[in-house]
C-alpha cells in the first residue's frame, strides 16, 4: 500500500470522529496473508478518556454469522448435517409451521423451513420491529428474553429456537428474503447436531485450531477492561453511552451466557476476526491448520438469490451489485455498488459498524472495528474502501 494512501485514509477516520461519526476506529488490511497497513483512532470509552488499541475487544453483533456459516459447514463436510433437512427434524416446533398470508391471515405454510433457508435468510424468520404481524410478535418475543437475562429463567440457545418457532413466518419459505433471527436458529441446529453446546463446537474447531484466543460468547473477568463500549450518535457531533440488552443479550457479556447467539452474540479482537478471514481467503487452512476443506470454502463463499428473493433483498438492504447467501454478501455485479468493488468479493457488517470484506482474486481483506449502535455500513467506511480499492 502507498504511503499517500496510507495517509489518506488517516485522514478519512480522524476526520470522521472530529465530525462526530464515531468514537473511535481501528482499521487493518493484509495482502497475500501480510498485514499491508493498520490504524487506531479515538477511544474505547469516552468517559474515561480511554484511547482505542489493537487489543481492544468488541461486541460483533452481525458479524457473528459468517461464522456461524462456517460452522455450520463443518458439519456439512463432515456428513453429519443435510442442508435439505427440515428445521422441524432437528428442533421440535418447526413442524406444522404457520405463515402469516394475506390479510394478516394464519395459514399453514406451504413448505417447510430448511437448513439452506437458514443460511441464505429465506426462512421467513425476522428481526423484532413495527412493520408485520411477525416482526411486531418478535419484538415481543426478544423483550421477553431480555426480562429473564441474569435469571434462573434465562432462555437457552434451543429453548430460543423452540419458542420462536411458535411464532408465524412473515412470508412461506424459500419465497422471499428477510434479515432475521435464522443465523440464531441455525446456532441451535449445530448445537442438536454436534450434541456440543455452540460455544464449544466453535472453540474446538474454529477459534482455537485458528488462534482466535480473545473471541467468545462473553468476556471473562481478566479480559473485561479491554472491552470497548458502545455509544449511540445524537447527531450533533455528541454520543451517549448505549448500555441496553439488545436482542437477548446482555451487555456487559461478564458471564457465559445461556443463550449463545449464532446472529449476533460473539466478542473478538480486529486481529481474531483477521485470521478466520484469511482462513476464508486461504480456502480453509491458516498457519498450517485446516479447518474447512477448500471445496467446502468455495462452497461458502458462492452462491445467488434470485427471483423474488433477490428484488426482496435488494429492496431492504439496498446493495446494489451484491447478492446474499450463507449469512454473507457476495458481489455479482462488479461496478453496481455505491463504493469500488472487486468481483467476488464477499463480507458483512455490524449492527455496531464493525465491518469485514474479502477479495479472493486478490487476496486481500479489509477490516474495521467500532462500537456505533445502529450503523452498519457507514459513508465513513465506504470511503475508506474506496481509496483502499483504488491503490492497486
Amino acid at each position: 500500500m502507498r504511503e499517500e494512501t496510507k495517509t489518506r485514509i488517516e485522514e478519512i477516520v480522524a476526520e470522521g470522529i472530529s465530525r462526530g461519526e464515531t468514537a473511535g476506529v481501528l482499521v487493518l488490511f493484509k495482502e497475500g496473508g501480510e498485514e499491508t497497513f493498520f490504524y487506531a483512532e479515538g477511544h474505547a470509552n469516552l468517559e474515561r478518556g480511554e484511547k482505542l488499541r489493537r487489543d481492544h475487544i468488541f461486541r460483533l453483533f452481525s458479524m457473528t454469522k459468517p461464522v456461524t456459516a462456517a460452522a455450520a459447514m463443518i458439519l456439512v463436510e463432515r456428513g453429519m448435517l443435510d442442508l435439505g433437512q427440515p428445521v422441524a427434524e432437528l428442533i421440535p416446533g418447526f413442524e406444522g409451521k404457520y405463515v402469516y398470508g394475506e390479510n394478516g391471515r394464519v395459514e399453514s405454510a406451504e413448505k417447510q423451513m430448511t437448513v439452506n433457508h437458514l443460511l441464505n435468510m429465506t426462512s421467513g424468520l425476522t428481526y423484532g420491529g413495527p412493520d408485520s404481524p411477525t416482526e411486531r410478535e418478535t419484538d415481543n418475543f426478544l423483550m421477553q428474553c431480555e426480562r429473564k437475562l441474569g435469571t434462573k429463567d434465562e432462555i437457552t440457545t434451543v429453548e430460543f429456537a423452540r419458542k420462536l418457532s411458535r411464532i408465524p413466518l412473515a412470508f412461506n419459505p424459500d419465497s422471499s428474503w428477510m434479515y432475521g433471527l435464522s443465523a440464531d436458529v441455525l446456532g441451535a441446529v449445530i448445537e442438536c447436531v454436534s450434541g456440543q453446546r455452540f460455544g464449544d463446537f466453535l472453540k474446538e474447531n474454529l477459534f482455537d485450531p485458528l488462534g482466535m484466543e480473545d473471541t467468545g460468547f462473553y468476556v471473562p473477568d481478566e479480559k473485561q477492561p479491554r472491552l470497548a463500549d458502545v455509544y449511540r450518535c445524537c447527531g450533533d457531533g455528541t454520543f451517549t453511552p448505549y448500555r441496553s440488552a439488545t436482542l437477548a443479550l446482555k451487555y456487559e457479556m461478564k458471564n457465559r451466557p445461556k443463550f449463545e447467539s449464532g446472529g449476533a452474540g460473539l466478542a473478538t479482537t480486529i486481529d481474531d476476526y483477521a485470521r478466520f478471514a484469511q482462513m476464508l481467503l486461504n480456502l480453509g487452512e491458516l498457519d498450517g491448520r485446516r479447518v474447512l476443506k477448500e471445496r467446502t470454502v468455495e462452497f461458502l463463499t458462492s452462491g445467488d438469490l434470485t427471483g423474488a428473493r433477490q428484488a426482496a433483498f435488494r429492496r431492504r438492504m439496498g446493495l446494489e451489485g451484491f447478492t446474499y447467501s450463507h449469512l454473507m454478501r457476495q458481489m455479482r455485479a462488479n461496478g453496481s455498488y455505491s463504493s469500488l468493488t472487486r468481483g467476488r468479493e464477499y463480507g458483512w457488517d455490524s449492527w455496531t459498524g464493525c465491518y469485514f470484506t474479502c477479495i479472493p482474486e486478490e487476496n486481500r481483506l479489509m477490516i474495521l472495528m467500532e462500537q456505533k449502535a445502529e450503523t452498519g455500513t457507514t459513508p465513513m467506511t465506504r470511503k475508506i474502501r474506496n481509496v483502499w480499492l483504488a491503490d492497486s
